[in-house]
């Protein structure tokens, strides 16, 4: 059993009560588009059935109308040969036909409304699918960015993910460690080539004193030579 049982149901429906009471409104919104497609065809079938109709109603129409245009030529033949009773005669057959043709042209009338009835169901029934499919992607849509995130939020209260976390906390506190040793071991041999350094320097001034001294005492043995 379908979802709706006949037109006047697509139109009349509210599609957000129906997708609100839904247990999977994904699929309700399928069996929804699904039966407006099938109603729409069948509807644009009809009009189809309706349209052939007329044009066949018209055909006949033209081919009434020229028989009473004959049935008129031969009444004013038969007036002109004084055949009064073939005039009459052809005039009850143009009369027969005239009736013929109101009653072709009561039928079209008809089926104009007929057909404006359907080209009206038709748009409407076209906005409604038009609508139907764009809740379809909306809900699709909702649909994806839900998943995502339930899955997203999953993968966070997931243990794994705690322990990948504490793994990486150790792993950067083993790494800290070794840097810390490295920047000790630095450090060790800079304060190593620091003392060493100043052993050098120290040695230099020493030897710069030692020759200022010599100096001075040459300086001061010179002056008193002079002076005896």
């Amino acid at each position: 059993m379908g979802i709706f049982s006949r037109f006047n149901d697509i139109i009349n429906s509210n599609l957000n009560a129906l997708l609100d009471k839904a247990e999977d409104p994904a699929k309700m919104v399928r069996l929804i588009i699904q039966e407006m497609e099938d109603t729409l065809v069948e509807v644009r079938s009809n009009s189809a059935k309706t349209l052939a109709q007329k044009k066949d109603l018209n055909r006949q129409l033209d081919r009434v109308a020229q028989q009473e245009q004959e049935w008129q030529q031969k009444a004013e033949l038969a007036l002109n040969k004084g055949r009064e009773d073939l005039a009459r005669g052809a005039l009850i057959e143009k009369n027969r036909l005239a009736d013929v043709a109101k009653s072709i042209s009561n039928e079209l009338n008809q089926l104009d409304v007929q057909v404006e009835k359907l080209q009206s169901e038709i748009h409407q029934l076209q906005n409604k699918l038009t609508d139907a499919k764009a809740r379809q992607q909306a809900l699709l849509l909702k649909q994806n960015t839900v998943s995502s995130r339930l899955s997203v939020k999953r993968q966070l209260d997931s243990s794994k993910v705690e322990d990948t976390l504490n793994r990486f906390d150790a792993y950067e506190r083993k790494i800290d460690d070794l840097e810390a040793q490295v920047d000790s071991y630095d450090l060790q041999q800079q304060n190593l080539k620091n003392e060493f350094d100043e052993l050098i320097v120290q040695d230099e001034i020493d030897a710069e004193i030692e020759k200022m001294k010599a100096k001075m005492n040459t300086s001061s043995t010179g002056n008193h030579s002079n002076e005896v």
